[in-house]
């Protein structure tokens, strides 16, 4: 049977206490024969009587050509046996020898001539059953080339866990040659692994007999890996066919690229789970753009940029025109920590102009990712923005370049761009894929919020135009008031304000809040404030306004409104109030404490059919009447009770300026609170002549 190189092991020792025998010759039962110089049987092995059938009182003086040989074969068996007794020569060979019950067996021998000290030749045969021999040669052969060509790395260890044998799968996994592992215990040949813990187990395994499989580990046990290796390793006993231990058998599995992949695809859910979470949380466009720089650092990138194509925002032609110049407002930067990267990268706001030939104008221009794995300096100057951006990013050690276009409704809004700096690794297949994933939901979210801004400031266009720019001067009133809209363009409402001159140098003061919010709310409060407008004119008492504001209110498409609307006479220091479903108005005097004014609720406009009561107050100099609608009071978490004590305490403090008290009741009650609008108007009595008459 011939050797084979195609894994190594380790000799047994040459010193030391010898080897416990093995039981590969109890299998192959080898038999032995010795004949004198004529041919006689004079000593005969236990195995020869169980190869054979002959005991050795029936074979011992017995000629063994005549007991065991055929005689169709017995001319040259004793040709043979001369040539080894006259010339010394050896021979080995298969021939079908006779057993006792009369069958011929196939039986490998080997012959040799001994000699003793007197000088006589014997011939000694060794012979063992052909078919049994070639089993156990099978098998051998099989298991050496399974070892040496099996993509499994497999070890024997002895029982002092030295390695005998590796095979080329283990050094190519643990970076190391045959020499470096054989004669060696683990922690000497892998001096980065657990070694503790695997010698552990692995006596575990000794000693119990009990297999230890798939045992996952990650790490760099051997001197060749450059990266962290996930393994999945299994230990098992080693024994002869007599049940006695012989060592430890080892496997190793590389699974580092299913780990790889594993981890992957549990980054890519991380990002996209955490993206679903952080990008879209508010209709601000410059937020959502940030949300998204920050979703993708650092998991994705070291550096990422969000840039809308200006015309987008302008509501003109999204994409350029083949061959042209794309220009970009920058949204939005996020960085690991890279300054130059950050610096070469255009500042949230600028507006930026790329040629042609620039990578994120292909980008925006075709719809489709742009990558570049591995960044080259001849790379540069089509990713950045100039020369010096270009300077900038070279110094920083740009690797890899990827940028994805922001697709919302099958329109090109802008570009996510994405550089990594630190991260060795290029940019790849699954990670366009990812950044696209991310770049499709977030686009979503910048559209909306772009829309939404429109929308916004459109509503805020028209309410300030249908608001009043400047009050006229009222006789014998000081005016201040504010106007803040919402923070959100769904909730910018129908909240209005105006101070009316009338005959007889009266002034009407009025305060709306049309219930809703967006366009037609706005719309539904022009007409009201026109009306209101109208009506005043006419010189009637407030409930009879309201009257005739509540038909009005009626006929807009079912719009709900609340009003409070007063008339102060400065030459009879009478003020004549009226409210329609509104917060009622609350009066300060110098040297008393701010009150709520009490009057008839009356029904929202719109309602129809309710009738509304007047309430006359006196009025002195100093006197203020503070006006409001419900955004400046009303939260979600408190009752409008408390929140109404706030306000008086709030004017209970306020400075005699009545634009700074307007500022305070605005940072005091409204802060983190602009789910509505909020209209305002103070009016304080000034010093003049002395009234006349009722």
């Amino acid at each position: 049977m011939g050797t084979t190189d195609a894994y190594r092991s380790e000799p047994g020792p040459a010193t030391g206490a010898p080897y416990e025998p093995g039981g590969l010759l109890d299998v192959l039962n080898v038999a032995a024969v010795v004949l004198d110089q004529k041919g006689r049987i004079v000593l005969w092995s236990p195995q020869a009587e169980a190869l054979f059938g002959w005991t050795a009182a029936e074979a011992l003086g017995r000629y063994a050509a005549q007991l065991l040989v055929i005689d169709e074969h017995l001319d040259s068996v004793l040709e043979l046996f001369a040539k080894v007794m006259g010339g010394g020569e050896s021979w080995a060979g298969v021939f079908p020898a006779r057993h006792k019950d009369g069958t011929a067996r196939l039986v490998e021998f080997r012959n040799m001539r001994l000699e003793d000290r007197s000088g006589d030749f014997y011939a000694l045969g060794m012979a063992t059953d052909q078919e049994v021999l070639r089993h156990v040669e099978r098998d051998l052969a099989l298991s050496l080339r399974l070892v040496a060509q099996s993509p499994i790395g497999l070890a024997v260890l002895d029982t002092d866990l030295r390695f005998v044998m590796v095979n080329p799968a283990l050094e190519r996994i643990h970076g190391l040659s045959a020499e470096e592992h054989l004669g060696r215990r683990v922690g000497e040949a892998l001096p980065l692994a657990d070694v503790a813990e695997i010698e552990s187990a692995m006596r575990e395994v000794l000693a119990t007999g009990t297999p230890l499989l798939d045992r996952f580990a990650v790490g760099r046990a051997g001197g060749g890996a450059a990266e962290d290796q996930a393994q999945l390793v299994s230990y098992y006993r080693l024994e002869d066919p007599a049940g006695r231990t012989l060592g430890l058998a080892t496997s190793v599995v590389d699974v580092t690229d299913r780990h790889r992949a594993n981890n992957e695809a549990r980054r890519r859910t991380t990002l996209i789970a955490d993206a679903s979470v952080l990008i879209g949380t508010t209709l601000d466009l410059d937020r959502t753009a940030q949300e998204l720089a920050q979703a993708v650092v650092p998991g994705l990138a070291d550096v990422a940029a969000v840039d809308v194509l200006d015309t987008v925002l302008a509501g003109g032609r999204a994409v350029p025109p083949d061959g042209g110049a794309a220009v970009f407002r920058a949204l939005a930067v996020a960085s690991t920590d890279s300054a130059d990267a950050v610096r070469a990268a255009d500042p949230p706001g600028q507006i930026a102009r790329y040629a042609a030939d620039r990578l994120v104008t292909r980008c925006v221009t075709t719809g489709r990712p742009v990558c570049v794995a591995r960044v080259h300096d001849r790379d540069l100057p089509r990713i950045a923005r100039d020369r010096d951006a270009a300077e900038l990013l070279a110094h920083a050690g740009l690797r890899s370049y990827l940028a994805v276009p922001l697709i919302a409704r099958g329109e090109v809004l802008g570009a996510l761009d994405l550089k990594r700096i630190g991260n060795p690794r290029p940019f790849g297949e699954d990670d366009i894929a990812l950044a696209g994933e991310l770049a499709a939901r977030a686009a979503v979210s910048i559209d909306n919020a772009r829309w939404y801004q429109r929308e916004r400031s459109t509503v805020l266009t028209l309410q300030r135009n249908l608001l009043p720019q400047r009050p006229v001067h009222s006789v014998g009133l000081e005016i201040a008031y504010r106007y803040q809209p919402a923070g959100t363009a769904g909730n910018v409402g129908g909240d209005w304000f105006d101070v009316i001159p009338q005959a007889e140098e009266k002034s009407a003061l009025v305060v709306g809040d049309v219930m809703g919010s967006g366009i037609n709310a706005a719309a539904a409060m022009g007409q009201l404030r026109t009306a209101a407008r109208t009506l005043s004119q006419l010189g009637i008492e407030p409930a009879r306004v309201l009257h005739h504001l509540d038909h009005t209110a009626t006929g807009l498409d079912q719009m709900i409104a609340t009003c409070v609307y007063a008339v102060y006479d400065p030459h009879r220091a009478r003020c004549h109030i009226a409210t329609a479903g509104h917060l009622p108005p609350a009066l300060v005097r110098p040297g008393h404490r701010p009150e709520l004014i009490e009057l008839p609720a009356g029904a929202p406009l719109g309602v129809g059919g309710v009738p509304f009561e007047s309430v006359c107050l006196r009025l002195t100099p100093g006197d203020q009447l503070v006006m409001y609608t419900d955004g400046l009071v009303e939260t979600r978490d408190e009752d409008i009770d408390t929140r109404l004590d706030a306000l008086l305490a709030v004017l209970a403090e306020a400075p005699h300026d009545l634009e700074e008290t307007c500022d305070l009741l605005l940072s005091s009650l409204r802060d983190g609170n602009d789910q509505d609008d909020v209209a305002l108007l103070i009016a304080r009595v000034e010093p003049g002549p002395a009234p006349t008459g009722r």
